[in-house]
């Protein structure tokens, strides 16, 4: 483009009514401090990890496998820099997504493994750990929420026309946002439900 131009299409989108252009810092601060709460909660919930895995393993030690990979999840989320320019990096923000599901998954499988022992269900710290867990859960569910809405009216305005044009020429683009691989799932937060018997398992 040539130099003289980018003036001119500066002056005419700043022209053009609803530009956009303070909808983009209103809403580009929106996802700076939703991003902020999704990342608080998901370090409350890492910070829960060590302390479940060894109450976990005073009632059920031989589950090595299942600790192992709690503990592996952990590793790999911490492991990523979460830094707040990580929201404009599509790839950067897909690895922190697979790593928080990882973790998700590691969870599971660590408590249907509680689910096999009434002691550990029982035991006043364990209960207390899940008490947190469960609450910590639904944060994040919220968070998410809210960062995914601040997202997708940033990005709308990146592609609505007029405001499109100023996006265009300030350089504006649009950010990743959490997506969902069970659609069904999208609306309620991980069951985590020590007070309810374990389903039986089917015959084989």
């Amino acid at each position: 483009m040539r130099n003289w131009m980018m003036p001119f299409l500066l002056l005419l989108t700043l022209s053009l009514s609803g530009c956009g252009y303070n909808t983009f810092q209103t809403t580009d601060e929106q996802i700076k401090a939703s991003w902020a709460e999704v990342l608080n909660q998901y370090q409350r919930r890492a910070d829960l990890v060590p302390n479940l895995v060894n109450v976990v393993k005073g009632y059920a030690a031989h589950e090595k496998d299942v600790f192992t990979q709690v503990t592996e999840a952990r590793a790999r989320v911490g492991q990523i820099q979460a830094t707040p320019e990580l929201i404009n990096d599509p790839a950067a923000f897909a690895r922190f997504q697979a790593a928080q599901r990882d973790m998700s998954n590691s969870l599971s499988r660590l408590m249907l493994v509680a689910e096999n022992y009434p002691q550990l269900k029982a035991d006043g710290v364990f209960r207390d750990l899940q008490a947190q867990l469960e609450g910590t859960e639904n944060r994040i569910a919220v968070a998410r929420k809210r960062y995914i809405d601040a997202v997708q009216e940033y990005n709308n305005t990146v592609r609505r026309f007029p405001s499109n044009l100023t996006a265009m020429v300030m350089g504006y683009k649009v950010k990743p946002s959490f997506t969902v691989e069970n659609e069904k799932e999208i609306s309620k937060a991980p069951k985590v439900d020590f007070g309810a018997p374990a389903s039986p398992v089917p015959a084989q």
